[in-house]
This record gives structure tokens, C-alpha cells and sequence, in this order.
């Protein structure tokens, strides 16, 4: 993967225009569900009539890309040190609910596609995603929207079922076997796309209507006629939706895409959207120039669900096994983290280190703590709020910070069901309480900043200085970019002698970044005297 070349290190005070060295192995990206983090525009948080009773948290609460935008600017992202955020799916969802027996739900949460070529107006417009790649790229961060290829949106009465020779409707998955797996429905009544088909189909006529009521039917196939005269690929379910999807890339310079149900595809169709994607994104950059971030590629993550480290860069099914990372992923979400991170921090550091840099040399994992549909999150409770900060931005590896993890934002919430008690709105009426709560967003702002300036935190190499006092480093050199860093965990409050001989040579001057103190290198070790258990040293 290439890399942007910029400067070594940072200094001190970070200015949101300043470029920072940057591949994504080391990223720290924020996940956020668009319906629920911030309502920049309350005129559009009911369409379609979806304004019918639903079940706690099931209904959409006013979040929009607006939102996101305003939080950008206002600074609250360039002070978690984030530098790349990925949004739930924009796409139209259906216009109707269903109620899977937790109350009536819509689609709130962008994984029940009616219209891959819109975006919902709940979550905004076209000029409003555009606006959000413009800010974003100015601070510093890339935007990831999200994708789903292989199923629509539940069927309603608002909501026709798509054609037989799109999708199948059942069976529904047993997850026993490949083909159980991928040949079959998900849910019920989430009808599973063809995307194995290579035989050409027309279009819906539900989507036909649509579009010429909408006015844009000529427009639609003019350029679905231009891509298939172009790719040459048949006029099949999977590469229709390649297409749509990939016009965000071209159209708005987003910079990745996370891609949802991974394994319920052949593995051969992540290897096509990717190619698409790499295309859309040079023809941007292309005709935008001027509005280039850098000289990375277009990053792909997958959701594999099940996927952990320790598997390299396999998937077992159990009578196949499938890499994903050969075939058009960059990482997949790593669903083993929150099982590791019960242990101890040189036990996660060195397992992941040793995984990064050998296995999975090239590729890399996100990391995540809580999420969206995973009922056993590491701290349901929000008990260890400072550990799991510690742990996750720390540790190689993409970090993914869950919206409201760095606020403690409550995963237990009474009277939802399901992953409706994970998806509450962003608590931003708590943040300025939590200096009660000892100081939880300090303390993500300053590992996370800390992590934004160094790649070798998340894609360097671990190496352990002392076990006590728990000390290491990381490195990072590719020839272009070269960092180091040392930490210290788990310190005594106070003073403290911390040998870095190995690491830094005498009279070099460090910063610790978690404290904001200045020392010399005397000897082959410093003094610090501070009220805090950790130590971030670096390059003043």
C-alpha cells in the first residue's frame, strides 16, 4: 500500500490543517450510526411517512450527515485524535417497517436498501455528503461509507419484494456449511440478492417507477448503459449494485468503503467491487487534484462476521475455507479483540504485533471494543471505561472507537431489545459531566491524539523494554515514514526513572504527551514526576 509523505513526527499543539503521516494500518477511525449521533437539520427527520410508533430505539431519532459535519468542524473529532470515521449506510432505506418481534422498526440504521442510487433523506443530500468529504478531508480525516451488496430491505407494504431472478427469499441461513451460508436469506424476510448469478436481468419494475417518477429514469440508464459497455460485464444482480455503489466513490472522493455480510457472498465478488473502487477513486482523483488527501489507495474492511486474528488470513466455514484478504479486502473487523482484551496489555500488544507483521504483513484488522449488533460488548456496564481506552488505542491494529465510547455513553438501556439497547443516541448532554466520571473523554482525547500522531502505535512493532515497570516501543519504518515511540502503563503515581537507552540515545529531548512535561535524556533514562500511571514519550 502506498503511503502520504509527509513529516516524521508532530509538534506539540496540532493545528487541524496540518498533515500527519498516515496509512491506514495505523488509523484511528470512529464508527458512528448516522440516525444517531447529532441532528444538524431537524426538517428532515421524518419522510416518507415513517412516523408510526416503534419499539424503543427503533425508530429513526434525527441524526443526519449534517450532523457529522458540525462536529467535525467544531473540533470534536480533530480532539480524539480521529482521523478517519465510518458512517452506517446513506443509501434510501425502505419506506415502510417491520416489526421482528421487538416492536415495529424502520430503517434507522442503513442496512435495508430500497435505492442504492439515493441518498435517504432522513440522513441528508448529496450536496450534504459532498459538504461532509470536503470538511472532513480538511481536518485531516477520511470517510468510509458503508456497503451492502448482497440484500435489500425487508418487504413491506410500502416495500414490493424484488424480482425472482434478483433475489431468492429463502432458505433461510443455518451457517452450517458455505452454502448454507451464502445460498440463503439472512433473516426471514430479508431477501437475499442473486450475487452468484452471472445472467443479465432488468431492472425492477418497482425501481423503474421510481426513478421516472423521480425524473431521473433516462439519466439512470444512460449511465448503468455506459458501464456495462465499458466493464463488459454482464447485466447481473451484483455488478448493478457494483455500480451504484462505486458512483459515491466517484462522484464524492470518499476514501473507503466497510462492507457489510461479507461471507454471505462468493468471495469473487469483493475482488470486482474492489477493482470498481480502485477505478472510481483514481477517476476522481483525477478530475479533483486539488482536493487530493494523499496518495493511499481506496482502503476496503469487511464485516466477515465470526472473523478473529487468529485465524491469518483465513475464514473457516467449516467444510471451506475462504481469504478474504486476497480477495479484495485491505482488513476485516476482527470480532476476537473484545475476548482478548480481557487479558493482560502485553499479552494483546504482542499477540497483535506478532499477527501485523507476519500472517497479515500488508493487511491489516479494526480492532473494536463495542459495536452496533454485538450483544456481548467488553464493558457493557461502562465500568472500565479508562482500561478499554488504554487497551484498544494502544494496541496494532486499526482502532475502532464506538460513538460514545470515549463518553461512556450507556449499552444498557431499559425497555430496548436486541442491539436496540446499542444504539442510543449519542450522549452529548453527559460530556460535561464526565469530569465526574474521572475524566473518561481526557483520557481517550489523549491516547487517541497520541495514536493519530504516530503510525507505529497501531502499525509498527512491539518490543518490551521492561516488565517492571511495564515499559515498550514501537516502531515503524517503510523507508519513507519512520516513528518510535515508548510507553509505560501501569507507573507509579508520582516520580519515576524509566530507563530508554535502547530506544532513545542521551540529550534527546521527549515530550510526554500524557502529561504535557518536557525531559531530557540523562544517562539512558528520564524523571517525570506526574499525577498520571502512564507515560507517552515522544520526539519533541
Amino acid at each position: 500500500m502506498s503511503t502520504t509523505l509527509e513529516a516524521q513526527t508532530a509538534p506539540k499543539n496540532q493545528d487541524k490543517k496540518e498533515k500527519l503521516p498516515f496509512i491506514w494500518q495505523g488509523a484511528n477511525l470512529y464508527f458512528l450510526l448516522v440516525d444517531r449521533f447529532n441532528n444538524g437539520n431537524k426538517s428532515n427527520d421524518v419522510n416518507f411517512e415513517r412516523n408510526q410508533p416503534t419499539g424503543k430505539l427503533r425508530g429513526f431519532e434525527g441524526g443526519d450527515i449534517k450532523g457529522i459535519t458540525q462536529k467535525i468542524e467544531e473540533g470534536y473529532f480533530d480532539k480524539l485524535g480521529i482521523n478517519a470515521i465510518w458512517l452506517t449506510p446513506i443509501v434510501e432505506q425502505i419506506h415502510g417497517g417491520v416489526d421482528e418481534g421487538q416492536g415495529l422498526t424502520y430503517g434507522f440504521h442503513g442496512y435495508w436498501t430500497k435505492d442504492w442510487t439515493k441518498i435517504d433523506p432522513n440522513f441528508g443530500t448529496s450536496k450534504d455528503l459532498a459538504e461532509l468529504v470536503e470538511v472532513a478531508h480538511s481536518h485531516g480525516i477520511r470517510i468510509l461509507l458503508d456497503a451492502v451488496i448482497n440484500h435489500t430491505g425487508p418487504v413491506t407494504d410500502k416495500d414490493p419484494v424484488w424480482p425472482s431472478d434478483w433475489v431468492r427469499t429463502g432458505p433461510q441461513c443455518d451457517y452450517k456449511s458455505f452454502d448454507s451460508t451464502t445460498a440463503c436469506t439472512l433473516v426471514a424476510n430479508l431477501p437475499d440478492v442473486l450475487t452468484e448469478s452471472d445472467q443479465d436481468v432488468e431492472l425492477p419494475p418497482a425501481l423503474v417507477a421510481k426513478w421516472k417518477s423521480e425524473g431521473r429514469y433516462e439519466q439512470e440508464m444512460k449511465e448503468l448503459d455506459d458501464f456495462f459497455k465499458k466493464t463488459g460485464y454482464p447485466r447481473a444482480p451484483r455488478f448493478y449494485i457494483i455500480k451504484w455503489l462505486t458512483d459515491y466513490v466517484r462522484e464524492f472522493g470518499i476514501d473507503g468503503y466497510r462492507a457489510d455480510t461479507v461471507k454471505h457472498t462468493d468471495e469473487k465478488v469483493w475482488g470486482e467491487f474492489k477493482s470498481q473502487c480502485n477505478i472510481a477513486f483514481a477517476e476522481w482523483k483525477q478530475k479533483n487534484p486539488e482536493k487530493v488527501l494523499d496518495d493511499n489507495d481506496f482502503f476496503t474492511v469487511g464485516e466477515v462476521y465470526g472473523y478473529g486474528i487468529s485465524g491469518g488470513k483465513d475464514y473457516s466455514f467449516g467444510d471451506k475455507k475462504v481469504n478474504y484478504f486476497d480477495n479484495g479486502f485491505n482488513g476485516l473487523i476482527n470480532f476476537e479483540f473484545r475476548w482478548d482484551a480481557e487479558k493482560t496489555n502485553e499479552f494483546v500488544f504482542n499477540k497483535y504485533s506478532e499477527k501485523l507483521n507476519n500472517a497479515l504483513e500488508g493487511y491489516t484488522v479494526l480492532n473494536y471494543l463495542a459495536s452496533h449488533d454485538d450483544g456481548n460488548p467488553f464493558d457493557s456496564k461502562r465500568l472500565r471505561s479508562h482500561e478499554a481506552g488504554t487497551k484498544l488505542l494502544l494496541s496494532p491494529g486499526i482502532s475502532q472507537v464506538y460513538y460514545g465510547d470515549e463518553t461512556a455513553r450507556p449499552l444498557i438501556i431499559e425497555g430496548a431489545q436486541g442491539d436496540a439497547t446499542l444504539r442510543s443516541f449519542m450522549n452529548w448532554d453527559e460530556i460535561p459531566s464526565n469530569k465526574d466520571k474521572n475524566n473518561v473523554l481526557e483520557h481517550w482525547q489523549k491516547l487517541g491524539k497520541f495514536r493519530k500522531r504516530h503510525v507505529s502505535i497501531g502499525a509498527g512493532v512491539h518490543r518490551v523494554l521492561s516488565g517492571n515497570p511495564y515499559l515498550f516501543s514501537r516502531g515503524f519504518d517503510n523507508g519513507t515514514i519512520k516513528d518510535v515511540v515508548i510507553v509505560g502503563l501501569d507507573l507509579p503515581v508520582g516520580k519515576k526513572k524509566l530507563k530508554v537507552s535502547s530506544v532513545f540515545k542521551d540529550s534527546t529531548r521527549l515530550r510526554d504527551a500524557y502529561s504535557g512535561k518536557d525531559v531530557t535524556v540523562k544517562y539512558g533514562e528520564i524523571e517525570l514526576d506526574t499525577p498520571f500511571t502512564i507515560v507517552l514519550l515522544e520526539k519533541r
